[in-house]
C-alpha cells in the first residue's frame, strides 16, 4: 500500500470517527433501534428502510464534537480505540452477543407478531449496548492517553477527560 493509499484511508478514518463523536450522532443511533423495531413490526417498509438507510449515513451528518465531555462522544472514541487495538482493548464480547440473541429473537417476536416480546427483546437489546458502550467509555477513560492515534488535539493533552 503506497502513501496516497495511507493518506486517504487515515483521512477517511478521520472524517467518520471525528464526526461521529459528535453525541447527537450515537444517540440518534440508539433512538432509531426502536425505530426499526417498530417499522418491522408494524410493516412499514419505507419507515424500516429509511431508518436504516439514517443508521448507513448517521456517522457523516454531524460535525465533530469541540470536546470529549460527552458520555456519547467518549463511547465512539472508546470504540474506535476498540476497533483498531482489539488485542490491547480488554472490553467483554458478552454484551454483543447477548445483544445478539436478544435481537434475533426480537425479530422471531415482529415475525410471529407478538408486541410485548418485541418490545421486550427491544429493551433487552437497547439495555445490553448501553452496558457494553459503558465497557468502552470506562476504557477510553483510563487508558486513551496510552495510545498514539488520538483523533482529536485534546485528548493528547487533555488528561482529564
Amino acid at each position: 500500500m503506497g502513501r496516497r493509499d495511507v493518506t486517504r484511508s487515515e483521512t477517511v478514518d478521520r472524517l467518520f470517527w471525528a464526526r461521529h463523536a459528535n453525541p447527537l450522532s450515537g444517540w440518534s443511533r440508539f433512538a432509531a433501534f426502536p425505530l426499526l423495531m417498530y417499522a418491522l413490526y408494524e410493516r412499514r417498509w419505507r419507515l424500516a428502510v429509511g431508518t436504516v438507510l439514517f443508521l448507513a449515513v448517521n456517522p457523516f451528518l454531524f460535525p465533530p464534537p469541540e470536546n470529549a465531555d460527552g458520555w456519547m462522544s467518549k463511547v465512539v472514541l472508546g470504540e474506535r480505540l476498540w476497533t483498531r487495538h482489539p488485542d490491547e482493548v480488554p472490553v467483554s464480547d458478552a454484551y454483543n452477543t447477548a445483544g445478539t440473541v436478544a435481537f434475533a429473537y426480537g425479530l422471531y417476536a415482529v415475525y410471529k407478531q407478538h408486541p410485548v416480546r418485541t418490545a421486550v427483546s427491544t429493551l433487552v437489546v437497547v439495555v445490553l449496548k448501553l452496558l457494553f458502550v459503558a465497557e468502552l467509555v470506562r476504557f477510553y477513560e483510563e487508558h486513551h492517553a496510552d495510545f498514539d492515534d488520538h483523533l482529536f488535539a485534546f485528548e493528547a493533552t487533555d488528561s482529564s477527560i
